[in-house]
């Protein structure tokens, strides 16, 4: 691939001019960000307006490159450097595979410091971003932990109930242990003590609003709504459903067959959208809700969390997006309940089911949006 398909294509690259060999943090963030995330490629001998520069001696370059990342990350990343000629000029290529010892630091400068990809940035990770990144180079999820909460001390009366209804089957001890809710030693997991009636997980909570008019500050009576909802997951769901189905109107109209409904917002689509919200919620995120805003012109979810790679979602092609599960203990119960496909995209069967209402037009189109990176 030549070095302009890489700027022009590529979405985890980033690009130096030079070497900058008295500050190689300044380009080693980004190969620690790389390891973090999926991987990338760094191109020495690029401007930042994309000329391309080229560089003066490629191999001395390419050894203190190699000696840098050698002396200053550790873990070492896997790396694969490359040297290219273009334009009658020389550049590197360094190609960082993803890592599986996360997370991975940049040590220099008195410190220990681990990067990671948002959008097209190398920033710091946050506490919190450390936890995620420990966790995924012990190969561990937030949901697969145990908590300090026994089995024996909660009701699962929910749970209980929606899984006989949707399965027809019955939830016994042994199960809670299979599905990844409870631990041998019979303590619950984080899904497991998520998904109990009275959930001690007092972050996980369901705000709902219906707005008066188009934004939040319309006026004197600003909510003619709302709702918090609390406790299991399942409880969650169900809430949110059905403040979504007291909020909004559903009108039909008559076809030679019958007649065909056509709700402000599909009931599929908007169940796939709470289910992900739900399932897919980063829980390692405190101090914020999932949220349903209903306006006079259309319906917001929002769910804590952004991609589990960091990327910006708006920038992505929704029908494409492979399937990732933050949370695989809460999905594959949800999953066993017929909620949602063990596997697929949910953002390709919300558009899916928005194409085929009958009152579908291109201006209803859902958008999906990362609004801000959220610290904690």
């Amino acid at each position: 691939m030549k070095i302009r398909a890489y700027i022009g294509e590529a979405t985890e690259y980033d690009k130096k001019e030079t070497l900058e060999e008295r500050r190689p943090k300044s380009w080693l963030k980004s190969v620690s960000a790389f390891a973090n995330g999926n991987g990338g490629v760094l191109l020495f001998g690029v401007a930042d307006d994309d000329a391309l520069k080229g560089l003066p001696d490629v191999k001395t370059a390419s050894e203190k490159i190699s000696e840098a990342v050698k002396s200053k990350m550790d873990p070492i990343p896997s790396i694969e450097l490359q040297i290219r000629q273009e334009e009658g000029k020389d550049f590197i290529l360094l190609h960082v595979a993803p890592g599986a010892e996360t997370p991975y630091y940049y040590i220099g400068d008195g410190g220990r410091i681990a990067y990671i990809r948002v959008g097209n940035e190398s920033v710091q990770a946050t506490a919190t971003d450390l936890k995620r990144l420990v966790l995924r180079g012990s190969n561990s999820t937030y949901d697969s932990l145990p908590t300090l909460y026994r089995f024996e001390s909660f009701a699962f009366t929910k749970l209980r109930s929606v899984y006989r209804q949707r399965t027809g089957l019955e939830l016994d001890a042994q199960d809670f242990v299979s599905f990844g809710l409870v631990d041998e030693k019979g303590f619950l997991t984080h899904a497991g003590a998520l998904l109990a009636d009275e959930s001690p997980m007092r972050f996980s909570r369901l705000f709902c609003t219906r707005w008066n008019g188009l934004d939040k500050a319309s006026g004197v009576m600003e909510a003619l709504d709302d709702k918090e909802f609390s406790g299991s997951l399942i409880a969650l769901l169900q809430g949110g459903e059905e403040f979504v189905r007291n909020n909004t109107k559903k009108r039909w109209k008559k076809t030679d067959t019958g007649r065909a409904e056509m709700p402000d917002y599909p009931e599929r689509a908007v169940l796939e959208c709470l289910v992900n919200a739900l399932i897919h919620r980063d829980y390692m995120i405190t101090g914020s809700e999932v949220h349903i805003d209903i306006f006079d012109d259309r319906m917001e979810i929002y769910s804590p969390g952004g991609m589990m790679d960091g990327s910006l979602v708006q920038e992505l092609n929704t029908d494409t997006v492979p399937s990732k599960r933050r949370n695989p203990v809460i999905a594959d119960v949800f999953s066993r309940m017929n909620y949602m496909e063990r596997r697929g995209s949910g953002f390709k069967k919300i558009k899916a089911d928005y194409h085929r209402a009958v009152n579908f037009r291109e201006a209803l189109e859902p958008q999906f949006t990362r609004i801000a990176r959220i610290s904690s």
